[in-house]
Protein backbone atom coordinates (compact mmCIF):
# COMPACT_ATOMS: atom_id res chain seq x y z
CA UNK A 1 0.00 0.00 0.00
CA UNK A 2 1.34 3.45 -0.94
CA UNK A 3 2.47 5.71 1.85
CA UNK A 4 0.64 8.96 2.41
CA UNK A 5 2.73 12.14 2.23
CA UNK A 6 2.04 12.73 5.92
CA UNK A 7 3.27 9.26 6.88
CA UNK A 8 6.35 9.54 4.66
CA UNK A 9 7.35 12.83 6.28
CA UNK A 10 6.71 11.57 9.82
CA UNK A 11 8.79 8.41 9.34
CA UNK A 12 11.75 10.02 7.61
CA UNK A 13 14.67 11.17 9.73
CA UNK A 14 14.86 14.41 7.77
CA UNK A 15 11.66 15.56 9.47
CA UNK A 16 11.32 13.12 12.38
CA UNK A 17 10.74 14.90 15.70
CA UNK A 18 9.09 17.97 14.22
CA UNK A 19 5.69 19.05 15.48
CA UNK A 20 2.57 17.72 13.79
CA UNK A 21 1.71 21.25 12.69
CA UNK A 22 5.08 21.71 10.96
CA UNK A 23 4.82 18.30 9.27
CA UNK A 24 1.37 19.26 8.00
CA UNK A 25 2.72 22.52 6.55
CA UNK A 26 5.53 20.68 4.75
CA UNK A 27 3.08 18.11 3.41
CA UNK A 28 0.93 20.89 2.05
CA UNK A 29 3.78 21.87 -0.29
CA UNK A 30 4.13 18.42 -1.83
CA UNK A 31 3.03 17.21 -5.25
CA UNK A 32 3.11 13.59 -6.40
CA UNK A 33 4.45 12.23 -9.69
CA UNK A 34 4.79 8.76 -11.22
CA UNK A 35 8.02 7.63 -12.95
CA UNK A 36 8.43 4.56 -15.15
CA UNK A 37 11.12 1.95 -14.59
CA UNK A 38 14.43 3.37 -15.90
CA UNK A 39 13.26 6.99 -15.94
CA UNK A 40 15.74 9.67 -14.90
CA UNK A 41 14.31 11.68 -12.00
CA UNK A 42 17.16 14.18 -12.26
CA UNK A 43 20.71 14.12 -13.61
CA UNK A 44 24.03 15.11 -12.11
CA UNK A 45 24.48 18.81 -12.89
CA UNK A 46 20.76 19.62 -13.10
CA UNK A 47 19.49 22.62 -11.10
CA UNK A 48 18.63 21.74 -7.50
CA UNK A 49 15.03 22.83 -7.25
CA UNK A 50 13.19 20.22 -5.14
CA UNK A 51 13.27 17.56 -2.45
CA UNK A 52 12.05 14.08 -3.39
CA UNK A 53 10.54 11.31 -1.29
CA UNK A 54 9.78 7.74 -2.35
CA UNK A 55 6.10 6.81 -1.94
CA UNK A 56 6.32 3.52 -3.88
CA UNK A 57 9.07 1.79 -5.86
CA UNK A 58 12.81 2.27 -5.73
CA UNK A 59 15.33 4.91 -6.89
CA UNK A 60 19.08 4.49 -7.36
CA UNK A 61 21.43 7.41 -6.63
CA UNK A 62 24.68 7.43 -8.63
CA UNK A 63 27.47 9.77 -9.70
CA UNK A 64 29.81 9.80 -12.69
CA UNK A 65 33.43 10.88 -13.00
CA UNK A 66 34.73 13.08 -15.82
CA UNK A 67 35.95 9.90 -17.51
CA UNK A 68 32.39 8.57 -17.53
CA UNK A 69 32.84 5.99 -14.77
CA UNK A 70 29.66 5.51 -12.75
CA UNK A 71 29.56 4.88 -8.99
CA UNK A 72 26.41 3.89 -7.11
CA UNK A 73 25.88 5.89 -3.93
CA UNK A 74 22.60 4.71 -2.46
CA UNK A 75 19.29 2.95 -3.01
CA UNK A 76 16.16 4.83 -1.94
CA UNK A 77 13.01 2.92 -0.97
CA UNK A 78 9.53 3.91 0.30
CA UNK A 79 9.91 6.32 3.20
CA UNK A 80 13.32 7.65 2.05
CA UNK A 81 13.94 11.22 0.88
CA UNK A 82 16.75 12.52 -1.33
CA UNK A 83 17.92 15.78 -2.86
CA UNK A 84 17.93 17.73 0.41
CA UNK A 85 21.35 19.37 -0.16
CA UNK A 86 20.27 20.97 -3.44
CA UNK A 87 16.94 21.86 -1.84
CA UNK A 88 18.76 24.07 0.67
CA UNK A 89 21.64 25.56 -1.34
CA UNK A 90 20.06 25.69 -4.81
CA UNK A 91 23.26 24.48 -6.46
CA UNK A 92 23.42 21.84 -9.18
CA UNK A 93 22.73 18.20 -8.40
CA UNK A 94 25.78 16.23 -7.27
CA UNK A 95 24.30 12.90 -8.38
CA UNK A 96 21.81 11.26 -10.73
CA UNK A 97 18.56 9.69 -9.52
CA UNK A 98 17.13 6.84 -11.61
CA UNK A 99 13.92 4.90 -11.04
CA UNK A 100 14.80 1.19 -10.87
CA UNK A 101 11.14 0.20 -10.86
CA UNK A 102 7.86 1.96 -11.55
CA UNK A 103 7.59 4.41 -8.68
CA UNK A 104 5.63 7.31 -7.26
CA UNK A 105 7.55 10.20 -5.74
CA UNK A 106 6.62 13.08 -3.48
CA UNK A 107 8.16 16.37 -4.63
CA UNK A 108 8.57 19.49 -2.49
CA UNK A 109 9.62 22.57 -4.55
CA UNK A 110 12.56 24.58 -3.21
CA UNK A 111 10.99 28.05 -3.44
CA UNK A 112 7.98 27.12 -1.32
CA UNK A 113 10.13 25.21 1.16
CA UNK A 114 12.49 28.16 1.71
CA UNK A 115 9.51 30.40 2.38
CA UNK A 116 8.38 27.94 5.04
CA UNK A 117 11.88 27.88 6.58
CA UNK A 118 11.71 31.64 7.08
CA UNK A 119 8.47 31.22 9.00
CA UNK A 120 9.57 28.17 11.04
CA UNK A 121 12.93 28.64 12.88
CA UNK A 122 12.57 25.24 14.58
CA UNK A 123 12.57 23.59 11.15
CA UNK A 124 15.75 25.47 10.16
CA UNK A 125 17.57 24.35 13.34
CA UNK A 126 16.40 20.77 12.82
CA UNK A 127 17.82 20.71 9.29
CA UNK A 128 21.14 22.21 10.41
CA UNK A 129 21.56 19.36 12.89
CA UNK A 130 20.76 16.81 10.21
CA UNK A 131 23.26 18.31 7.77
CA UNK A 132 25.96 18.15 10.46
CA UNK A 133 25.23 14.43 10.82
CA UNK A 134 25.55 13.98 7.06
CA UNK A 135 28.91 15.78 7.09
CA UNK A 136 30.18 13.45 9.80
CA UNK A 137 28.99 10.43 7.79
CA UNK A 138 30.70 11.71 4.64
CA UNK A 139 33.92 12.36 6.54
CA UNK A 140 33.87 8.81 7.86
CA UNK A 141 33.25 7.43 4.36
CA UNK A 142 36.24 9.37 2.97
CA UNK A 143 38.44 8.10 5.78
CA UNK A 144 37.31 4.53 5.10
CA UNK A 145 38.14 4.90 1.40
CA UNK A 146 41.63 6.18 2.20
CA UNK A 147 42.59 3.97 5.13
CA UNK A 148 40.75 0.64 4.88
CA UNK A 149 41.70 -2.35 2.75
CA UNK A 150 39.54 -3.32 -0.21
CA UNK A 151 37.95 -6.39 1.44
CA UNK A 152 37.11 -4.38 4.56
CA UNK A 153 35.47 -1.65 2.50
CA UNK A 154 33.58 -4.24 0.48
CA UNK A 155 32.28 -6.19 3.48
CA UNK A 156 31.20 -3.00 5.27
CA UNK A 157 29.21 -1.86 2.24
CA UNK A 158 27.72 -5.33 1.80
CA UNK A 159 26.58 -5.44 5.44
CA UNK A 160 25.21 -1.90 5.25
CA UNK A 161 23.18 -2.62 2.11
CA UNK A 162 21.91 -5.91 3.55
CA UNK A 163 20.81 -4.14 6.71
CA UNK A 164 18.91 -1.51 4.71
CA UNK A 165 17.59 -3.54 1.79
CA UNK A 166 18.09 -7.24 2.53
CA UNK A 167 15.29 -9.73 3.15
CA UNK A 168 15.38 -12.70 5.53
CA UNK A 169 15.63 -16.14 3.91
CA UNK A 170 16.02 -19.55 5.59
CA UNK A 171 19.82 -19.49 5.25
CA UNK A 172 20.40 -15.86 6.23
CA UNK A 173 19.78 -12.45 4.66
CA UNK A 174 19.54 -12.04 0.89
CA UNK A 175 20.40 -8.86 -0.98
CA UNK A 176 19.18 -8.41 -4.57
CA UNK A 177 22.26 -6.88 -6.18
CA UNK A 178 24.68 -7.87 -8.92
CA UNK A 179 28.43 -7.98 -8.43
CA UNK A 180 28.82 -5.16 -10.94
CA UNK A 181 26.35 -3.00 -9.00
CA UNK A 182 28.09 -3.79 -5.71
CA UNK A 183 31.41 -2.78 -7.27
CA UNK A 184 29.95 0.53 -8.41
CA UNK A 185 29.20 1.45 -4.82
CA UNK A 186 32.94 1.33 -4.13
CA UNK A 187 34.58 2.14 -7.46
CA UNK A 188 35.70 -1.48 -7.87
CA UNK A 189 35.60 -3.75 -10.91
CA UNK A 190 33.26 -6.73 -11.04
CA UNK A 191 36.31 -8.98 -11.12
CA UNK A 192 37.63 -7.56 -7.84
CA UNK A 193 34.25 -7.99 -6.15
CA UNK A 194 33.94 -11.54 -7.47
CA UNK A 195 37.41 -12.44 -6.14
CA UNK A 196 36.45 -11.63 -2.54
CA UNK A 197 32.90 -12.97 -2.73
CA UNK A 198 34.16 -16.31 -4.00
CA UNK A 199 36.71 -16.44 -1.19
CA UNK A 200 33.99 -15.73 1.38
CA UNK A 201 31.75 -18.28 -0.33
CA UNK A 202 34.44 -20.94 0.12
CA UNK A 203 34.59 -20.09 3.82
CA UNK A 204 30.81 -20.44 4.10
CA UNK A 205 30.22 -16.77 4.89
CA UNK A 206 28.11 -15.92 1.82
CA UNK A 207 26.30 -17.53 -1.05
CA UNK A 208 26.43 -15.94 -4.49
CA UNK A 209 23.82 -16.24 -7.23
CA UNK A 210 22.83 -14.34 -10.36
CA UNK A 211 21.92 -10.83 -9.22
CA UNK A 212 21.95 -11.70 -5.51
CA UNK A 213 24.23 -12.20 -2.52
CA UNK A 214 23.11 -14.07 0.59
CA UNK A 215 24.83 -13.48 3.92
CA UNK A 216 25.18 -16.83 5.71
CA UNK A 217 27.55 -15.96 8.57
CA UNK A 218 27.03 -12.35 9.60
CA UNK A 219 29.27 -12.69 12.66
CA UNK A 220 32.25 -13.68 10.49
CA UNK A 221 31.64 -10.77 8.14
CA UNK A 222 31.28 -8.38 11.08
CA UNK A 223 34.66 -9.59 12.31
CA UNK A 224 36.20 -8.81 8.93
CA UNK A 225 34.50 -5.41 8.90
CA UNK A 226 36.07 -4.68 12.31
CA UNK A 227 39.49 -5.62 10.97
CA UNK A 228 39.80 -8.82 13.02
CA UNK A 229 40.60 -11.01 10.02
CA UNK A 230 41.49 -10.75 6.36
Amino acid sequence: MALSVQTLLERNRLFRGLSAATIQQIGGLAVRRVYADGAIVFSQGDPGDALYGVVTGQVRISASTREGREMFLNIMEPGDTFGEIALLDGQSRTATATATSSCELMIIPRAQFLALLQREPALAIHLLQLLCQRIRWTSGWVEDSALLTVPTRLVRRLLSLANLHGRPVPKGVQLAISQEELGRFLGLSRQAVNQYLQEWRTRGWVDVGRGKVTILDEAALQGLAAGKSE
